[in-house]
């Protein structure tokens, strides 16, 4: 019986996401079309996420080890196990902010128009891609717009319950060389609202914790302490997330 209802909420879900961003679009391409419309695209996505996360009866319960001081350009570090986490970063994130994300989020209709504007494309399997994504990203950074990225750069649909997989170096390199302070995100339970493999398993309304911790300094850290950094990231995220 349990089951049978997470499938009909998931088959809701399914349809609350396909109308709110079906009455987004227009607003979402208007905005696009001019870079004096990309901070309404973040606002409007915000809103959008908060509006599907209502309707669908999922909640969400911020917890912060500190403030986040209003103004200050971050670097956004999250665990990557639901389809949710996109919407929760974007509820959470302060002021301006983008994404990188893989390439193959440009074939998405309505992503495309973020990914082709304020958001970052890059394909992990080229090093100019890589090099020219990073760049463009840095150059956000210096210009006032935080980061949020998923370090390990993918979802692993396969494994349940999910597991953190190891991050990628570029993130960390880049606030070191920037000299960003990084947010490490636990977004603790939320794949057991939805988890990426939805399908098999369906989805639920309820409460999902999200774990802010504090800003991690890069201030006096250098290039080679690139790997030092990843690892306390990522046990900081990792120490937070609920396994079973």
């Amino acid at each position: 019986m349990i089951t049978l209802l997470r499938h009909i909420h998931r088959t809701y879900s399914i349809v609350v996401i396909l109308a709110f961003s079906a009455l987004f679009y227009p607003f979402y391409y208007l905005a696009s079309r001019k870079p004096a419309g990309y901070r309404l695209l973040n606002l409007m996505r915000k809103l959008n996420s908060f509006l599907i996360s209502t309707f669908i009866g999922v909640f969400y319960l911020f917890e912060y080890e500190e403030p986040l001081v209003k103004g200050q350009t971050y670097i956004y570090c999250s665990n990557h196990f639901s389809n949710f986490d996109i919407m929760i970063m974007c509820i959470l994130a302060k002021g301006r902010f983008h994404f990188m994300g893989k390439e193959e989020l440009l074939d998405n209709p309505v992503l495309k128009l973020f990914f082709k504007t304020i958001d970052v494309p890059v394909n992990r399997d080229s090093k100019i891609s890589a090099f020219r994504a990073f760049k463009k990203v840095g150059d956000n950074l210096e210009n006032g717009m935080s980061l949020i990225i998923f370090p390990e750069g993918r979802i692993d649909g396969h494994q349940y319950p999910p597991q953190l997989l190891p991050f990628k170096n570029g993130p960390f390199r880049l606030a070191i060389e920037k000299n960003i302070p990084i947010i490490p995100v636990s977004l603790t339970n939320v794949w057991k609202k939805m988890w990426d493999d939805g399908h098999k398993k369906g989805t639920s309304p309820g409460f999902c914790n999200i774990y802010v911790h504090k800003p991690v300094s890069t201030r006096d850290l250098n290039i080679d302490d690139a790997d030092l950094l990843k690892d306390r990231i990522f046990d900081l995220i990792n120490s937070k997330l609920v396994h079973k």
